[in-house]
């Protein structure tokens, strides 16, 4: 293969690196060829790239103040807590904004286990939560338990309870939170089971824990709910944000309950990252939540998502390769059958043949699925025309597989 950026750090791979150009729903290239983006670059231009209103919201603070020490924040940061929290089941809560979602993720998990004074923390296999430190932590066996998210998607039962089998052994009342994605959208576009969302966060609730939310993906309207949480008529205590806040500029939130960052803040906890809540972070955010306030795309996503989920479905009717088609809102995923690819870099000529049909779609070759993530302000003509030229590529693979020998 073609080493297309001999300097760069090759920590993935990279097929392309001539896009000069987005606008809402497309990518262009030197040439002027047109993309649609069904990742919306990694999850996060909800509102579609190059938005007006966002542009010219960085233009303006830019011009204005873009960072500042941390005894100097500016009252941005107020504007764009009372905005973000309007929108949780806290209105009075706190906030801070941070740059990754990992680090939001990372800083109320903290928060938690402060709060708490307990140790233990559970959540799903497969959960993804972070890139680094205890959230990232490979789900190490002495600070973290898992709930096996297979075993939950498949249980018949309508209601769990302390004496299933797998979960009787988790010590919830030693738990410091239970944390927890309203889609394991890394983990394999799983959402899990509301009945056990539900038990889960109950019993830890009743011995004092807490429950924690990552909504990095699925906050700010990508389910068709302002919270992904909300599909399963629980509240968290603390919510992490991330993707869609800056609309592809890199800002992140924590938001918690009041009560719960004023214990924090009272025993002394120090916390302070380079990026925090900076002017231009902020001033983002707010616009990103304002747009959102102010249009019909919350609604129109949950109608959109169910068309992408019913033109994904058909597909699967129609071609043997597909194994599985799941999702919420605008967060899909179709599973693939592993026996029609020799290996991930078969799998992953799924993304160059769509390329080259003009679309960009995700791909994650270890769990042989395709990601469908667009700008909440997709049409229905252009899902239809993903559709198209992905029934094409799934009927070569459904006639010869992608890189079989034989």
């Amino acid at each position: 293969m073609v080493d297309l950026l001999p300097h760069v750090f090759g920590c993935h791979s990279i097929v392309k690196t001539d896009i000069v150009r987005a606008d809402g729903i497309y990518l262009y290239d030197k040439d002027g060829k047109r993309y649609v983006d069904f990742e919306a670059g990694i999850w996060c231009a909800a509102l579609g790239h190059n938005h007006p209103r966002i542009k010219h919201r960085i233009t303006e603070q830019i011009s204005q103040v873009v960072h500042l020490a941390p005894q100097l924040t500016s009252n941005l940061a107020e504007e764009a807590t009372t905005a973000l929290l309007e929108h949780t089941s806290f209105p009075d809560g706190k906030a801070v904004f941070l740059s990754s979602g990992s680090e939001a993720v990372e800083l109320g998990i903290k928060i938690a286990l402060l709060y708490t004074q307990k140790k233990k923390l559970l959540t799903f296999s497969r959960s993804y939560l972070g890139a680094y430190g205890f959230a990232g932590k490979g789900l190490s066996p002495d600070c973290w338990a898992q709930v096996d998210i297979g075993a939950c998607v498949k249980c018949p039962k309508e209601k769990c309870g302390v004496s299933c089998p797998h979960l009787a052994a988790f010590r919830l009342d030693e738990t410091a939170a239970f944390v927890t994605e309203p889609v394991l959208a890394s983990g394999g576009m799983i959402a899990p089971p509301a009945k056990v969302v539900s038990f889960l966060a109950n019993e830890v609730r009743r011995s004092g824990g807490l429950v924690v939310v990552d909504e990095v993906t699925t906050g700010l309207g990508r389910t068709g709910k302002w919270l992904g949480i909300e599909h399963f008529e629980i509240e968290s205590d603390i919510s992490a944000f991330g993707k869609a806040l800056g609309n592809g500029y890199p800002v992140s939130a924590v938001a918690m309950k009041r009560e719960i960052a004023e214990r924090v803040e009272g025993e002394g906890f120090y916390y302070v990252q380079s990026h925090q809540n900076d002017p231009l972070g902020c001033a983002i955010a707010k616009e990103v939540i304002a747009v959102l306030h102010e249009s019909n795309l919350i609604s129109r996503t949950k109608e959109s998502g169910k068309y992408l989920g019913d033109c994904l479905r058909k597909l699967a009717e129609d071609h043997t390769v597909v194994s599985d088609v799941r999702g919420l809102g605008l967060v899909y995923g179709m599973e693939l059958k592993a026996d029609y690819f020799d290996d991930a870099r078969s799998f992953e000529k799924i993304f160059d043949m769509m390329l080259e049909r003009g679309i960009v779609i995700g791909v994650r070759p270890k769990q042989h699925l395709l990601r469908f993530l667009p700008p909440l302000v997709i049409g229905e003509e252009d899902i239809l025309s993903m559709c198209e030229c992905l029934g094409d590529v799934l009927t070569e693979i459904d006639n010869c597989g992608v890189g079989r020998s034989g």
